[in-house]
């Protein structure tokens, strides 16, 4: 007897009852094991964990500390032919330590001293300086600068020009017994009152290394998936794409959120000695709703690149005009007016950036940064809602 037919897979699963859907609770639980595999799978990547070591402490000391634009220790030679005592007083107005020792030369010694290198500013007081100085007849001094050296030239050349100009002045209100000027001009510094540049430049490292980082561990998470297979793992389990997506944006976020605020602590503050003026958990707060654009953006980068190479490329000209056009290395306002609406339509830097800097430099609290934070929140939906439209797509055929 012919053994009876069973109905086919398909038709015996169109018949029964639909799966029930997945309680909030559950989501939860699996974006939670999932960001322990991620956790896990960094731990196992000794590379990527130098990579993250070494960009939150030697990279930002040395940013800070080794690519100074600020003018120290600049040679300097004087040709002193007045020898009087208005040219003994502008001699000794050049100190440390923004100058070295002056070396008197001779006018036949300039050449050869600039030609070697051993002077980047020589300082000619014409003969007669003094009389012509008292008796108001124009004169001149000669400031030769090794252009060469760009930043001392540029920065130097204000200097020494400030420094004759207030000797001369001083001089001529003794002579003239003169000695309150009808106009003072008191400058004050705020925010940074020495104006040393190691202030600016190891916060903007932090700050760029997090857009750095972010973007490039989440990416390369999912690159190194896709890659070794273990995705295929991901696609039989029962997972939706948000889930997965959310443990990847979560668990590489809070490696490089620990790494920063580490960094400001440790780093910044205590070995640079930048004091931090605000309130660091606010600013990592900032920072945890970046992460979540820029490591949305990460993802999306992922799906289009097929391998780590590909990624690699792909990466390098969208993290240059992000870094660029951010305010971190030049201001904002110097930029065309429709590029600025532009990069902050479209970038979630140029807000991080100035929220950060509101925060740390300035001290700013919630009521002075809240715009850039809803733009963050804005910005960050949009990124992750078009990154997970693409992970979709991409990864589960949806």
């Amino acid at each position: 007897m012919a053994a009876p037919a069973h109905p086919a897979r398909g038709a015996a699963r169109s018949q029964g009852p639909a799966p029930a859907p997945l309680g909030f609770g559950t989501h939860v639980a699996n974006v939670l094991r999932l960001i322990v595999k991620e956790l896990r799978s960094i731990r196992a990547d000794p590379v990527m964990l130098f990579l993250v070591l070494y960009a939150f402490s030697f990279a930002v000391v040395s940013v800070a500390s080794g690519a100074s634009t600020e003018a120290r220790n600049m040679t300097i030679g004087v040709v002193d032919e007045d020898h009087s005592d208005l040219s003994r007083q502008i001699v000794s107005a050049f100190n440390p330590p923004l100058f070295k020792e002056v070396v008197p030369i001779g006018p036949d010694e300039v050449d050869p001293a600039m030609d070697t290198g051993r002077l980047v500013f020589v300082i000619d007081l014409p003969p007669r300086l003094q009389r012509d100085v008292l008796s108001g007849h124009p004169t001149s001094i000669e400031l030769d600068v090794d252009a060469t050296a760009m930043t001392q030239a540029g920065n130097g050349s204000v200097y020494i020009q400030t420094i004759i100009t207030q000797e001369i002045a001083a001089f001529a209100a003794r002579s003239e017994r003169n000695d309150t000027a009808p106009v003072r001009v008191v400058t004050r510094a705020k925010f940074n009152p020495n104006l040393q540049t190691s202030w600016f430049t190891s916060v903007m490292q932090v700050i760029n290394n997090i857009t750095l980082l972010t973007v490039i561990l989440t990416g390369a998470a999912l690159i190194r998936e896709r890659e070794q297979g273990t995705v295929e793992h991901l696609l039989v389990m029962p997972l939706v794409p948000i889930e997965i997506m959310l443990a990847k944006v979560i668990a590489n976020g809070m490696v490089i959120l620990v790494a920063a605020g580490f960094s400001l602590l440790i780093v910044v503050e205590w070995w640079l000695g930048v004091p931090i003026a605000g309130s660091i958990a606010l600013f990592l707060f900032g920072a945890g709703l970046y992460a979540l654009a820029v490591a949305a953006l990460g993802i999306l980068l992922g799906t289009i690149a097929t391998s780590m190479g590909q990624f690699g490329l792909l990466v390098i000209p969208v993290l240059l005009l992000m870094q660029l056009l951010s305010g971190s290395s030049t201001p904002m306002e110097s930029m065309p007016v429709w590029l600025q609406y532009v990069v902050q339509t479209v970038s979630p830097t140029p807000h991080f950036v100035a929220l950060a800097q509101a925060v740390l430099y300035r001290g700013a609290d919630l009521s002075i940064v809240w715009p850039q934070l809803l733009a963050l929140i804005a910005l960050g939906s949009v990124y992750f809602a078009f990154a997970l439209a693409r992970f979709r797509r991409v990864i589960f055929g949806d």
